[in-house]
């Protein structure tokens, strides 16, 4: 049986640990609890459970766990440093802290594979039904809300591995345009340049398991909202940028 509100204090009492008044903490925990709901959404829209609804709610909680001692270490969301994901899989397993958030054992795998694979380029094979099903829910909810990160937050917040205050000159590389325009995600060693970090991100449209998660980006408009908030001042990036844009767009309308 999983009890929400018995981890949600958990999560609370564990983020108190971590310096909150570091921007970078701050955002991780105000994702957490947007990726619930998101998670919560998604799952309600495919009809599921109460349990399965309350479980994808309590992976959304857990999925970045690993995420507050890379920042409080090494200050970077770069996974060269720390693979999070796969570091928050051994947080909550290897000392059994599991069992702070879900008393019983009986959801630890599905919880496992979906916090191990929710950053991954791809889902590993060899999963159960359910495995699956909360993997991409994970994997899409995670996606909705980097958008709105992407819309509110600070830019030096969110990519400061590459963050500068000329990033309107910045150039696309060149694997990177051509990956999206074959509608693709990016490659992480792909990307160069903080134009580059951010197209990654759009891309995500690419990688989003369900229609409602299609038709929640359409609705929300992220794809302008997103290439919109840089003004790109370098006149080839601007020219690609417009091809990213028709390209999404079609993406979008076509739908899933």
């Amino acid at each position: 049986m999983i009890d929400f509100e018995k981890a949600e204090k958990q999560f609370k009492k564990l983020v108190k640990e971590y310096d909150v008044k570091n921007g970078m903490i701050e955002l991780k925990i105000r994702h957490t609890y947007e990726v619930v709901e998101k998670s919560k959404y998604i799952a309600k829209g495919l009809g599921l459970d109460e349990e399965n609804i309350e479980l994808a709610k309590l992976i959304a909680l857990l999925h970045d766990i690993g995420r507050f001692e890379q920042i409080k270490n090494f200050e970077s969301f770069d996974e060269s440093n720390l693979e999070h994901a796969e570091f928050g899989v051994k947080v909550l397993f290897d000392k059994n802290l599991i069992r702070e958030f879900i008393e019983d054992n009986e959801y630890d795998e599905i919880i496992k594979k979906a916090v191990y694979n929710h950053n991954k380029y791809k889902i590993e094979e060899g999963l159960t039904d359910i495995e699956l099903l909360h993997c991409k829910i994970i994997r899409d909810a995670d996606k909705l809300d980097n958008f709105r990160v992407k819309q509110y937050e600070k830019l030096k917040n969110i990519f400061p591995e590459v963050y500068n205050e000329n990033i309107e000159y910045e150039t696309i590389s060149d694997k990177v345009y051509k990956s999206f325009l074959k509608c693709e995600c990016i490659k992480i060693e792909d990307r160069k340049t903080f134009i580059d970090y951010w197209i990654c991100v759009i891309a995500f449209i690419f990688d989003l398991n369900f229609k409602i998660s299609i038709e929640y980006v359409k609705d929300k408009d992220y794809i302008n909202i997103m290439i919109d908030r840089i003004e790109y001042k370098n006149e080839d990036t601007k020219n690609k940028i417009e091809d990213i844009r028709k390209c999404a767009q079609k993406y979008i309308v076509r739908g899933k």
